[in-house]
C-alpha cells in the first residue's frame, strides 16, 4: 500500500491536471454531465433472471474518453458473465462528480431504473479530494448515499480512493479512512483502490495521466469483479 501512495504522489501534478479537465462547475461539463444523467435514466430492462447492478460513480465509471463497451460497466459486465453470473450492468458514471453531486441525483438515477437494483456499486470521492474539498463533507456525503441505499434494501460495494500525501498528513488519514470506516457502518463489502495495479502503468492509462484506457479497465474489472460476483452470489 505505501509503494502505491508514493507512486500515487508521484503523479499528483498529472492527477491534478486532470482533475482541471473535469471540472464540473463548467458549462461544457455541465451538458456532459446532464447527458450522462439521462442515459442512466433510459436503461432496458434485465432479462428475469438477471441481477440489475447499477454502478454509481465518477469518470472512472463513465468510460472517460473510452468506446461504449470499453468502460467500467460494460466490461464488468462481460467479466460477471463469464463467471456465469446473470446480470446487467448500468453505467450512472458522471464525469466531474463530487460527492455532493452523486448525492443529488441518486434517488434521480435510481428511481429510473427498470425495477429496484440488486446491487450499487459504489465510486465517487476521488473529485473531492483533487478540489481539496473537507473529508468531513466527503463522509457526509457518502454516509448520506449509504443510508438512502440502505433504507431502499439495496446492498452496496464500495469501491475506495486514496488521496495523495501532497495534500498534507492530516488530510491523508482522514480522507483514507473514510471508506473502510463507512463500508463497517453500513456494511457493505469494500474494494480498498479503485485504481490499484493501473496507476505507475503508462501502458494502462490515457495521456491525461490517471483516467485508465481500455486496457487499464480491464486490469481494474479483474481485481473488482470477484467482489462484485460475491456480492451477487452471496
Amino acid at each position: 500500500m505505501a509503494v502505491r501512495i508514493k507512486v500515487f504522489a508521484a503523479l499528483l501534478p498529472m492527477v491534478l491536471l486532470a482533475g482541471g479537465c473535469s471540472d464540473s462547475g463548467s458549462p461544457a461539463n455541465m451538458a456532459t454531465q446532464s447527458q450522462n444523467d439521462s442515459a442512466a435514466a433510459s436503461v432496458s430492462a434485465p432479462a428475469a433472471d438477471e441481477k440489475l447492478v447499477v454502478a454509481f460513480g465518477d469518470s472512472l465509471y463513465a468510460g472517460y474518453q473510452l468506446e461504449q463497451n470499453q468502460g467500467f460497466a460494460p466490461v464488468l459486465e462481460q467479466a460477471l458473465k463469464a463467471k456465469g453470473v446473470a446480470v446487467r450492468v448500468q453505467n450512472a458514471g458522471v464525469s466531474g462528480d463530487t460527492t455532493a453531486a452523486g448525492l443529488q441525483r441518486l434517488a434521480f438515477t435510481l428511481d429510473g431504473q427498470p425495477r429496484k437494483p440488486d446491487l450499487v456499486v459504489l465510486g465517487l470521492g476521488g473529485n473531492d479530494m483533487l478540489r481539496g474539498l473537507s473529508p468531513d463533507e466527503t463522509r457526509a456525503n457518502l454516509d448520506a448515499i449509504l443510508t438512502e441505499l440502505d433504507k431502499r434494501g439495496i446492498e452496496t460495494v464500495m469501491t475506495g480512493m486514496l488521496a495523495s500525501p501532497n495534500m498534507g498528513p492530516d488530510y491523508a488519514r482522514d480522507f483514507n479512512a473514510i471508506f473502510p470506516a463507512l463500508a463497517k457502518k453500513h456494511a457493505a463489502l469494500l474494494y480498498p483502490f479503485f485504481l490499484d495495479g493501473v496507476v505507475g502503468h503508462r501502458e494502462l492509462i490515457l495521456a491525461d495521466g490517471i483516467h485508465p484506457n481500455d486496457e487499464g479497465v480491464k486490469i481494474i474489472v479483474g481485481h473488482v469483479a470477484p467482489v462484485i460476483a460475491k456480492a451477487l452470489t452471496d
